[in-house]
């Protein structure tokens, strides 16, 4: 995928994902435990492993059945609850019906580095949007921050989502007031591809007043979900959605977020599975950017905009463009022009001997860069004695006007 075009769309065998559930039992069960398992949950996502998701599920829905090796009566009886109000045909009709899927393991569309969570790893992932998970999955960075973020944290995500999507990026963010929508308001102003990562079910907008951009994500890019179609989201679930980001994506940019924040969770989670963390610095005045300068004491790198992160995160080759000032005249000096410059005096004027001496130059070839300086304007002649024009720039480089 080049820079400045979006991802691929999905193929037939995608979208094949989203077949009745009667045609595979083992899509139905997962879907049934979506419903009945917490996002996250390592000791059921070790039965899984172990069991399979067909036996698994006959497990929790027959109270008479033995249950997991170490489960607690509690957690199975929790468990069992759930498992009476599990429809899970309804939830994939429902899905097919918002134009979207349900994605398993195994399918082609299924991004394999969420594997690389362990037993925490999603049963499944509910979505909406016709883009291909997995493609673009593979270029993608994850942009999180503070909810109640500052105006400049709203520009630097808008800016940064932006031009990740115009390189041909995906941004990934949890659809959140602040830092989390204005990345992905970036990345659809650019035509690009954005992915939102739900707390909730995909066709229940959190939080309401972003019940519009969640649309036009969907829209435009991805949905996507751990929890069933109208599912609600709760506080550990989008501590637990902040795993599936990290996971998913190439690297974390935490933009602003204080001390205690959800966002340095993702990028620390980020980090212990290898993916590349980076920050953006703000004001040291800023509460907002505690947290921030925090990871970057040592856990995080750097970042300043779309470049930067795409060298981190990108392949040989992506490398950001040197930050360079604006060229001044001054920079243009030869060595021994610049040496005779920097000799005259800040006030005053003094002869060409003395500037010869102080320069460390012969006198002849003082005398001449002196009128080199002269035709560009940087000193002007007193009789014998020159001395710097008052509007010229100064030895560090500021202007006090003229070249």
């Amino acid at each position: 995928m080049t820079a400045g075009t979006r991802p691929a769309e999905p193929t037939a065998t995608v979208r094949r994902s989203a077949h009745r559930a009667e045609d595979d039992p083992q899509r139905t069960a997962r879907a049934a435990l979506t419903r009945i398992l917490e996002p996250g949950d390592e000791t059921a996502g070790r039965w899984l492993r172990e069991r399979g998701p067909v036996a698994l599920w006959h497990t929790l829905s027959d109270d008479t059945a033995d249950p997991p090796a170490g489960a607690t009566p509690a957690k199975i009886a929790g468990l069992r609850l759930r498992a009476v109000r599990a429809r899970p045909t309804a939830d994939l009709d429902a899905i097919t019906a918002l134009g979207g899927r349900f994605v398993c393991p195994g399918d082609d569309e299924w991004p394999g580095q969420l594997d690389d969570l362990g037993d925490a790893r999603p049963v499944g992932l509910w979505v909406r949007g016709t883009g291909n998970l997995r493609l673009w999955a593979l270029r993608s960075v994850a942009v999180v921050g503070a909810r109640a973020c500052t105006e400049y944290g709203a520009h630097l995500a808008t800016t940064l989502g932006a031009g990740l999507a115009d390189r041909g990026w995906t941004v990934v963010s949890g659809a959140a007031y602040g830092v989390d929508g204005a990345a992905h308001r970036g990345a659809l102003a650019a035509d690009g591809a954005t992915v939102a990562v739900m707390a909730s079910g995909v066709d229940y907008a959190y939080p309401r007043g972003h019940t519009e951009l969640i649309d036009r994500i969907a829209e435009q890019g991805l949905v996507v979900a751990e929890l069933p179609p109208g599912d609600h989201p709760t506080r550990s679930r989008f501590i637990q959605r902040n795993r599936v980001i990290a996971a998913l994506t190439r690297g974390t940019v935490v933009v602003e977020a204080e001390l205690r924040s959800g966002s340095l969770v993702t990028a620390r989670r980020a980090l212990a599975l290898g993916r590349f963390t980076m920050g953006m610095p703000g004001p040291v005045t800023s509460g907002l950017s505690a947290g921030v300068h925090q990871l970057l004491r040592g856990e995080a790198a750097v970042v300043t905009d779309a470049d930067e992160v795409i060298e981190l995160v990108g392949s040989i080759g992506d490398l950001a463009p040197e930050q360079e000032g604006p060229t001044r005249i001054r920079d243009l000096l030869d060595p021994v022009a610049s040496r005779v410059l920097e000799a005259l005096p800040a006030r005053g004027s003094t002869d060409t001997a003395h500037l010869a001496q102080e320069a460390g130059t012969p006198r002849d070839v003082t005398r001449s860069k002196l009128f080199e300086l002269l035709s560009l304007g940087f000193v002007q002649r007193c009789g014998e004695r020159w001395e710097l024009v008052r509007r010229a720039e100064t030895a560090d480089g500021s202007r006090r006007g003229g070249p």
